[in-house]
Parts: C-alpha cells; structure tokens; sequence
C-alpha cells in the first residue's frame, strides 16, 4: 500500500516542508507490535511556521464566499473517494482496525461527514435580522485542531470540513500514534487545490506540538478530541490568551435495557456494541444496566456473545476485532481487567492476557464483568477497551441514578419496547446523546458531551455553529 512518500514532511501554506527538527518517531503497527515506517516529529517552530500561514490565509479565505467554500469541499470530497482504499488499508495499518470496519466504518466516517457538512453549509444562515439589527456569524479565525488515533478520519474531518465551511483556516495535528491517514488526508486537501494557508498539518506529540499549539496567540480556537486528562491541559494552555476550546472528550456509557427488553437481542447487541473498534470509542456502551432478577441470564448471553467473537488478524475477512492501538493501551486494559477481578465482580468472559493463539500484538480477550457495583474501578474509570461490566438494577429510577453517577456524559443508551418510558428516562440523562433500541449512526445529530465529556458540538451544522462568531450589528436598518 502507499504508506505516503510526505512521512517526513509537515504540510505547510500549499506544500510540503522540511520539519525545523530531526526528530522522527516509529509508527507501530499494532497487530504485530512492529515498526513500519517513521514520521517527522514537530516542534514551537513548525507550529509558528504553520501558524503563520493560516493567519495569512484567513485575511482571504474569512471572505470567500458560500460558493467557494462548498466546491472546495466537494472536490475535497471526490479526492477523499479516489484515494478511499489508501486510506482503510492506512487505518488498519496504524490503528489495527479489520479491513472491513476500516472500510465500512472507519473510512466511511470521513466521507459521511464531509458530505454531512456539504449538505449543512448549502443551507446555513450566516445572517439574520431581529427588527432594526443585523445579526453575523463570522469565521473564528485560525483553528488548530487536535484529534485522536481510535476515529482517526472521523474526528479529523468532523473538524477540518466544518472550520472551512465556516471561513476558517486551520492548523492540524493528528495524532502521532495513528498518523498515516492524516498524512493521506493532508495529500487529499491539496490534491482538492485548497488555497495556500487554508489546511496545513504538523506531526508531533502533546507537548512538542499540542500544547504549542493551544497556547499560541495566533490561533483562535482549539478543538481537541482526546481523553479528559489532555482536554484538561489543552484548556489549561489555552486559558491565558482567552481562546474558544471545543472539547470532545472521556466517557462511561450506560445501556439501560428495560424489564420489557427481548433481553436476548439487546444483551447481545450491546456486547457487540461495546466491543466494537476494540472497544476504543469515546462512547462505548461499557456499563450495561440489568434487571437483578435477570441478570444471570443476561450473563449467559453476554458470555455466549463475546465467546463467538473472533479475535485475531485485521486483514483476516473473519476477524471481528483487531488488537488495541499501543502497547500503553494493552498495559492499562490489563490494569483494569486485574482490577475487576480484585474489586469482586465476576469474571464471566475473558480475562488477562493475550488470547488463545495468539504470541505478538496488542490483543485483548473480550471480557466481560458480572455483578459489578458502582463503586468498583471497572464501572468509574475509561477502559478503552473490550471490557463490559454488567451492573444488576431493581428499579428503573435506580437504573437512571446509576447511569447519571459518573463524572462523564457523552453517551447513553436505552433498550426497551414502550417508548412513552424510554423518551421519559431519555430526558433524566445527563449526556449529550441517548441511543435508543441501538440505531444507525446519525451523522446529522449532534455530537458531545455534558459534564467532563467536553463541550461544544460536532457533525453537520452543529459543527459549523462552533467556528464562528456572533455579531450583533445594532442600527442596521430595516
């Protein structure tokens, strides 16, 4: 496959630069923890060189017009299809992510959001009147835009789209651990002819380029996707110069399957659910709320589901799930794997350790917990991976408490069959989203959290609204 010939360049105002520095780090591949190509790493420097570029840009692209922005985006969108293949086979390289999921979910996240955001800026109201007032949303400014290697093209467009649709120019650093299809992602834009300035990219790590980054006074906003101890130091960098921060950050996810529930069908649905990426999503469903009197049975299920899981290689066709992205990843799995078993919950599927067959690579067994309490560490903490800690309820008003007692509110999820109960117990949840019955992935909803989850919003026109600034201009006329 291209594993992209610009690994050792950083994109910067229409071309691809030599790094300031020599630094270079090894991409691991981790479905045989091996090395398989370097990248040039970033620093201060390269973040001002690329910073400078966006704010020349800006003074430009903050007035080019809906039109321009939209046929930017559209041939953005007709790259992105040419080079589709590059970058799945990219994703299971980087992040470990069977071909098919790299395909079908991974690859396919960032096409259904650039075509979301398509659609959103054709229709978005930049202006309005109230009476005698002119009210504008005008483009923030230069954005530099920190995303994660679990949803690398998810979280990568989510952001570079809609910052453009909105007159943004932007400075992006993907991260370093999955890097290839940002790198990929970065040949797309300039293949797309986006004008000199408006996309650029610079490789490097948290400290290096991140915090840089989210401290510099050329940059206006600072949307970061990551866990919530970086959200933490990315506002924390951010807060002396006052600039927007956009955050999309941990969570804990409740699913909430009802007493009228087929148990058999939404159990394993939720299995599935939470396992699902290695269980690397921000919004896993990694609690699953029973009713006491159901909860062995509900154990079963869960134990038949995750035993049939077939774990192994990503370029396999029968492969289920891939291994988790990094050695770091496995090394905290495992901790909290040895910590549900410490804490007293019942070990029902999985366990430590490599699964059977298994001799290299950052393979999990999917795990799963039984009879787990809210005080135990496998219901409180991310794990990030694929364990599921089933917790037993008496009373829905219990069940809801126990979804709401978390630090987190990205994600909730309900399994039930009277609707009038789940859009009432839908409205007691403190998160940014509730799933119900286990839908499709509606790109068109908006995307974030409540509480240490983050703030702001993401996907479509949600994700346009939080570039651009309001101004009110008084006395307009009529």
């Amino acid at each position: 496959m291209s594993h992209t010939a610009n690994a050792h360049h950083f994109y910067i105002d229409g071309a691809w630069v030599e790094p300031a520095g020599s630094d270079r780090l090894e991409v691991i591949n981790p479905a045989s923890a091996a090395p398989f190509m370097t990248i040039a790493m970033g620093n201060a420097a390269d973040v001002d060189r690329a910073v400078a570029a966006a704010r020349a840009a800006f003074a430009t692209w903050a007035w080019s017009t809906r039109e321009e922005r939209l046929a930017l985006l559209r041939r953005v969108l007709e790259e992105y299809n040419r080079r589709y293949e590059d970058i799945a086979q990219a994703v299971t390289a980087e992040m470990g992510a069977p071909i098919g999921f790299a395909r079908d979910a991974q690859a396919w996240a960032g096409r259904a959001h650039m075509e979301a955001t398509i659609a959103a800026l054709e229709n978005y109201t930049f202006e309005e009147q109230r009476g005698t007032t002119r009210i504008l949303r005008e483009p923030i400014g230069v954005a530099a835009l920190i995303t994660p290697w679990n949803w690398p093209l998810n979280q990568i467009v989510c952001k570079v789209a809609p910052a453009i649709a909105a007159g943004c120019t932007v400075v992006l650093k993907p991260s370093e651990i999955a890097p290839v299809s940002g790198l990929i992602f970065a040949e797309i834009m300039h293949a797309a002819g986006t004008p000199r300035g408006v996309f650029n990219l610079v490789n490097g790590n948290g400290p290096d380029v991140g915090q840089v980054m989210a401290q510099h006074p050329g940059v206006d906003m600072v949307s970061f996707t990551g866990s919530t101890r970086a959200g933490v130091l990315v506002a924390a960098a951010a807060a002396p110069t006052v600039k927007r921060v956009a955050q999309e950050l941990g969570g804990k996810s409740a699913n909430i399957i009802l007493p009228d529930a087929d148990l058999a069908s939404a159990v394993a649905a939720g299995v599935r659910g939470c396992f699902s990426n290695s269980g690397q999503s921000c919004d896993a469903p990694s609690r699953m709320l029973v009713p006491a009197d159901r909860h062995a049975e509900a154990l079963n299920i869960a134990r038949a589901t995750a035993d049939a899981l077939v774990v192994g290689d990503p370029h396999d066709p029968a492969t289920d799930l891939g291994p988790v992205v990094s050695a770091v990843q496995w090394g905290k799995i495992q901790r909290l794997i040895e910590a549900g078993i410490a804490d007293g919950a019942e070990l029902v599927a999985g366990g430590p350790g490599l699964p059977e067959g298994l001799t290299e690579g950052y393979y999990v067994r999917p795990t799963v917990f039984g009879g787990v309490t809210p005080e135990m560490t496998i219901a409180r903490e991310e794990v990030f991976g694929t364990v599921l800690a089933i917790m037993p309820y008496d009373s829905i008003e219990q069940a809801v408490a126990i979804a709401n007692d978390t630090e987190y509110g990205l994600s909730n999820y309900i399994a039930g069959t009277d609707l009038t109960t789940i859009r009432a117990i839908a409205r007691q949840l403190r998160s940014g989203s509730v799933n119900i019955n286990y839908p499709d992935w509606d790109i068109n909803a908006p995307f974030g959290g409540y509480k240490q989850s983050g703030n702001g919003r993401e996907y479509a026109d949600y994700g346009i609204h939080d570039f651009l600034e309001l101004k009110g201009v008084v006395g307009w006329g009529a």
